[in-house]
């Protein structure tokens, strides 16, 4: 169904990309069903990338760039991956379009004026180890800096209910709303932290100790986690390490905010998303579900714990 090029820019952007990773999510499952992952080591042996992820990325800014010419794209595979993308294109057209109500502040917007930061796959190792609950396709639509749109699409939602839909796609609008899944609030009584599952350190744990948790989910994937927040599942996101970027945080850190929470760093700072903000999220990350007190727990944070991640 064509979106009318009346509607804010941000109402087309916000639906096309919903139909994008959707359709990047097929491409996903399609390469782990023949087994033919191609992986690679990037920085390390922990950083991988697979042709999921390259094959998902040449999918998702292809078909953007398209229908978006002007705005400004920033993916985590880097740019000789979407160097031959003639046969890549898909045309979320042809799946139907989503209604996204534009905040009236964020209705004019341009596209030079907008940033779009993209991770194909996110949870890649996990994607390698069969643990596919923890994979998403994140797309995040910045402005002057700050997250103000996102996509989380989950390619293996459902996967191990018989019978069940696979795949879901969640989106918000900050100042909007938030499509694609009933919210939960997490219980009362407790507090569940979640946090990486392979990036721990020293640094990390006592920032976790610090909030005196209940209980500790260690999952993989920031895309992942927040989900968690936006589920009820947990209350806070706790990564006091240098380990994740922008294109993990922004389309998380818009959804969430939707919804009511809040992301910002481990020292309660906002995490700029400017084309020329470097990539790495190097003062880590802390986010709260809605109705969390997150500057109670920015101030729970050791200081040693702030002064150890460096921007």
């Amino acid at each position: 169904m064509a979106l009318a090029q009346n509607m804010p820019l941000l109402s087309r952007l916000v639906s096309s990309s919903v139909a994008i990773a959707s359709h990047a999510g097929g491409i996903i499952r399609d390469i782990l069903k023949k087994g033919e992952l191609g992986i690679v080591e990037k920085e390390n042996a922990s950083d991988l990338q697979t042709e999921a992820d390259r094959a998902a990325q040449r999918c998702i800014i292809s078909s953007l760039n398209k229908c978006f010419p002007k705005i400004t794209i920033i993916g985590e595979e880097g740019e000789e991956e979407t160097l031959d993308t003639s046969d890549k294109v898909f045309d979320p057209d042809a799946m139907p379009a989503v209604n996204v109500k534009c905040p009236s502040e964020l209705s004019s917007l341009a596209e030079e004026e907008i940033v779009v930061w993209v991770d194909p796959l996110d949870g890649t190792a996990e994607y390698t180890q069969g643990l596919l609950d923890h994979v998403t396709v994140l797309i995040g639509i910045a402005h002057s800096g700050k997250a103000i749109g996102g996509i989380i699409h989950q390619p293996y939602f459902n996967y191990q209910t018989p019978g069940g839909k696979l795949g879901r796609t969640v989106w918000g609008v900050v100042g909007g709303e938030v499509g694609g899944m009933p919210l939960t609030s997490p219980p009362e009584g407790k507090l569940i932290v979640t946090t990486t599952r392979s990036h721990s350190s020293s640094t990390v744990n006592d920032a976790i100790s610090a909030v005196s948790p209940d209980e500790v989910l260690r999952v993989g994937g920031a895309g992942h986690k927040v989900m968690l927040l936006l589920e009820g599942k947990a209350h806070l996101y706790v990564f006091a390490s240098p380990g994740c970027k922008k294109w993990d945080t922004c389309a998380p850190q818009a959804v969430l905010e939707a919804a009511g929470g809040v992301l910002t760093d481990i020292k309660g700072i906002p995490i700029p998303y400017h084309s020329t903000a470097p990539h790495r999220n190097s003062t880590g990350v802390l986010a709260s579900a809605a109705g969390i007190p997150h500057k109670e727990f920015v101030n729970k944070i050791p200081q040693h714990v702030k002064d150890n991640l460096k921007a």
